[in-house]
């Protein structure tokens, strides 16, 4: 019996590794007035660009329906496999919510395990990229949930926004809101803490943001594992990629663009740094 390892489009994990690791990816979803689309599905990050340049309101998102996990699921169970559900952040969104009601509706199982990383983007996909990992290589259910629960431990991530006011329109500012005074000319630098957004410091220009990226990742004695994410900055991420490759030439790195769904929450210019400790 093998095990398949499921997750939700804001893991951001780039698609060439989803399908070389056959992640299974729920989708969220993004709405521009009466439009609705999937992420990652038919609305990629290119795509987000465009309609949010093209829509004065801002987008809204929701969570996946708990139908949407009883398909996936019940396919892969009756596909013969065990399934580990690793989602972002319960803090953040319903979607863990719809993943347990998917469960329960199925019926009683443990060959379904779900797991509130606490994270979002690529330091969740990172967690997933793992677990996938040890899934293909033939690993059991509990040995997986043992990796996950390590590199769940070992995640940091920093990243700027050019403004806070996607975090803010979005309802996830959570205790960054005392950041929300005179921000026109700083870029604030958040984390998550507790699966929730935190501030960090406030920094001056975009370079500088860069700067206090790389110092700050530079700062660990080691790192396994490292993804740079932007959106709409796909110049400054190669670069920052590169020098923090050169710090840690043994650690596995990926370079990815943020999805419609955090994009909507971060807004365009956003750039950060998720990494395995």
């Amino acid at each position: 019996m093998t095990v398949r390892i499921v997750t939700d489009s804001t893991a951001d994990i780039p698609p060439e590794v989803v399908a070389a690791l056959g992640i299974t990816v729920v989708p969220l979803t993004v709405h521009f007035g009466d439009t609705v689309y999937h992420d990652g599905v038919d609305l990629d990050a290119e795509g987000f660009l465009v309609a949010l340049a093209a829509n004065k309101a801002l987008p809204h998102t929701a969570q996946p329906s708990p139908a949407a996990f009883i398909e996936v699921y019940s396919r892969l169970l009756d596909q013969g496999h065990d399934v580990i559900s690793i989602h972002l952040s319960s803090k953040l969104s319903g979607t863990i919510n719809s993943a347990e009601l998917a469960r329960q509706q199925i019926g009683p199982s443990s060959r379904i395990t779900i797991v509130d990383s606490l994270w979002t983007s690529m330091a969740l996909g990172l967690v997933v990229i793992r677990a996938a990992t040890a899934a293909q290589r033939g690993d059991e259910p509990a040995g997986i949930l043992r990796e996950v629960a390590g590199q769940l431990e070992k995640l940091h991530l920093l990243l700027f926004v050019d403004t806070m006011e996607y975090l803010q329109r979005g309802g996830r500012i959570g205790r960054a809101a005392a950041f929300l005074g005179g921000l026109l000319s700083v870029k604030p630098m958040i984390t998550l803490r507790g699966g929730e957004v935190h501030p960090i410091e406030r920094v001056r220009t975009r370079s500088r943001a860069i700067e206090r990226l790389y110092l700050w990742a530079a700062e660990f004695p080691s790192v396994s594992d490292f993804c740079v994410l932007h959106i709409s900055s796909l110049d400054n991420a190669k670069a920052l990629f590169d020098r923090i490759q050169r710090q840690f030439p043994g650690a596995k790195g990926y370079v990815t663009s943020v999805g419609p769904v955090v994009g909507t929450h971060v807004g365009p210019g956003a750039l950060g740094v998720a990494l395995s400790a």
